[in-house]
């Protein structure tokens, strides 16, 4: 299932709107309101030490390029990776992460 970014599910809670989409736990970090939000019915989708591994390799990715991102960024497109999830966001950095790694992106 994908998942999507904080921005998103920062506008559907605002907007009243169901998120059947899983987010990361850094989402659930960044907008505490989305745990306890009654039309969440998604999963969330846990930091492990593959994704923590993960994310070193695209930050230094990242930095050989001269493009390096948010810790948040990295951090959530690692867990998609990890899980081989797509990743839906507002935020067209997650392109420059696409482009030097496995990650599926869909910018609205």
């Amino acid at each position: 299932m994908p998942v999507i970014d904080t921005n998103i599910v920062m506008t559907r809670v605002k907007e009243g709107e169901i998120i059947r989409e899983n987010i990361t736990e850094v989402t659930a970090v960044e907008y505490p309101p989305v745990i306890e939000y009654r039309k969440f019915q998604g999963d969330v989708l846990l930091i492990t030490r593959k994704s923590i591994g993960i994310a070193i390799e695209l930050q230094k990715r990242l930095r050989k390029i001269g493009k390096p991102k948010p810790f948040a960024d990295v951090m959530i497109a690692a867990i998609c990776i990890a899980n081989g999830e797509k990743l839906i966001t507002k935020d067209s950095d997650f392109k420059d992460i696409a482009e030097i790694s496995e990650l599926e992106v869909e910018v609205i």
